[in-house]
């Protein structure tokens, strides 16, 4: 398992001093089922925006 989960979303409340995910937990999903060729088709369901 990644020890070291990194995000760009600067405005995620997970998003730690603006490179690093602090999720207890990660969660993605596909696009297309069960399977996907690309990181394209695929999407972090984790993302929670902060009130910004």
């Amino acid at each position: 398992m990644a020890l070291d989960v990194r995000c760009e979303v600067r405005n995620c409340v997970y998003n730690h001093e603006g490179r690093s995910c602090g999720a207890d937990e990660i969660f993605v999903v596909s696009h297309k089922g069960k399977q996907a060729s690309h990181s394209e088709e695929t999407d972090c369901k984790t993302f929670k925006p902060t009130d910004m």
